[in-house]
């Protein structure tokens, strides 16, 4: 890591992904509900095995502060001790089907991960492999579908929609900072403070917490299903109540989370992944966590109220595709992965001032992309904003530009090219933004390659 890098390291990185190469089935307005926890009836596999891989280079431009320290934006994930290299960031292979070729009414959903991200190799034990899905659905009610076990959990469409047809390598700010749930140790953690590059590879680390993401996924059961409405129409619900603690099963707090989801879509043509339309959505999760953040000596974990809702709508029709969402968030606002104690600044002994633990935040994102006609090339903008603790004298936010380019080698297989122009800021006139600024100054731009492989 060095403050001025030569760019030929991007250059190099990106010439060896290209010499890789690698494409997926583009992000269209698909209903996820019915693709990810219905079978067509009658026309399922006893056992489908299917997957995909994502192999990437990252190149992070950031410059140090003042005594040559990093923070975790200024460094690449999960491991969060280099600023550029090669990572396998998803390897998953999964079995679907309907089980039952005497009764399509059940169908089921396994899915694992093999690769190098915060679901495997951010909770300190490093496992080679972790459950993501786990699902059987029940289509006997008409109009009531029911889905149990472990599955990703109705809401914003950048964390429902399939990951493999996911238009850009890194999520925007609000979809990572108030979306994907980093959940709270089991006793107070101090902030980890900012290191250098030799404390880094030699051992130090940024990653706090104990716990692996949540994968926007939860354990427990949802009542689903989806219905034409006049010609060109579709309408679709969801509600789940679930255990609040993402891909792990327990329940950590003795309480349930509950979600609800509508949308409504008009139909173009096509089906499933590739379908296009006029989607619009609404969606929310109420729940709380539990989560000692006085530092006190003593384990007095307290109730934290954790509420997130959004909507927004997706448009596709070839050439053009556009999405917008919004995202508000009550409660357990992520200050960053090295702040498990949920304090942006230093942390107190009391609540209020300093605390994401009971902050808001909010956050916002449009995206557009135009596929090229008669090629097989795709170009793609992104603008993304997220507010974190908001009114507080520690309030920050994240800006992100994404230009984007795929090209896409069959529908099975795509290689993307993202380049993110970042501004990240303590926005508050306080002491506590401007030691922050110390840090966040000087986080720069940051470009990938992805190749994306499904089979």
């Amino acid at each position: 890591m060095h403050a001025n890098k030569p760019f030929q390291r991007t250059l190099l990185g990106a010439g060896c992904a290209l010499a890789l190469a690698g494409t997926a089935v583009p992000a269209l307005a698909a209903n996820w509900l019915m693709l990810q926890g219905t079978e067509p009836e009658g026309a399922s596999a006893r056992a489908n095995v299917w997957g995909f891989i994502q192999m990437n280079y990252q190149d992070d431009l950031s410059d140090p502060n003042p005594s040559g320290q990093y923070v975790p934006p200024k460094l690449l994930g999960p491991d969060l001790d280099s600023q550029s290299g090669f990572n396998i960031s998803r390897a998953r292979l999964g079995v679907r089907g309907t089980g039952f070729p005497l009764d399509s009414h059940i169908n089921y959903f396994l899915m694992a991960e093999f690769g190098n991200s915060c679901i495997t190799h951010c909770a300190g034990d490093n496992t080679i492999a972790k459950m993501i899905d786990a699902s059987v659905s029940l289509n006997y009610i008409p109009g009531a579908r029911v889905r149990a076990g472990l599955f990703k959990t109705p809401g914003a469409e950048e964390g429902l929609q399939a990951i493999h047809v996911f238009d850009y390598i890194n999520f925007t700010e609000a979809a990572n900072g108030l979306l994907l749930e980093r959940f709270p140790n089991a006793k107070y953690t101090a902030n980890l403070p900012a290191q250098t590059e030799a404390q880094l590879q030699g051992g130090g680390s940024l990653n706090g917490f104990t716990s692996p993401v949540g994968g926007f996924r939860d354990v427990g059961v949802q009542v689903f299903d989806a219905f034409d409405v006049g010609k060109d129409w579709e309408l679709s619900y969801a509600a789940m109540v679930g255990n609040g603690n993402g891909i792990e099963f327990k329940n950590s707090d003795g309480e349930y989370d509950k979600y609800l989801y509508l949308s409504a879509e008009k139909k173009y043509g096509g089906k499933g992944p590739k379908a296009e339309g006029l989607k619009f959505f609404g969606w929310g999760q109420w729940g709380s966590r539990q989560l000692d953040n006085t530092n006190d000596s003593v384990d007095n974990l307290k109730k934290f109220d954790r509420n997130r809702a959004g909507l927004g709508m997706k448009y596709m029709n070839k050439p053009f595709r556009f999405t917008a969402e919004y995202i508000s968030a009550d409660g357990m606002i992520f200050e960053g992965p090295d702040k498990p104690s949920f304090y942006f600044a230093n942390a107190a002994n009391t609540t209020g001032a300093n605390n994401g633990a009971d902050a808001k935040g909010n956050g916002w994102y449009v995206e557009g992309g135009w596929y090229i006609p008669n090629s097989k090339w795709e170009l793609d903008l992104r603008y993304d904003t997220a507010t974190f603790n908001e009114a507080r004298n520690d309030e920050h936010q994240f800006d992100k530009w994404t230009l984007g380019v795929q090209y896409h080698f069959n529908p099975m297989t795509r290689l993307t090219v993202n380049y993110e122009m970042r501004d990240f800021k303590c926005t508050a006139t306080s002491a506590q933004c401007t030691n922050a600024n110390v840090n966040l100054n000087g986080v720069g731009d940051r470009v990938g390659v992805q190749l994306t492989a499904i089979f």
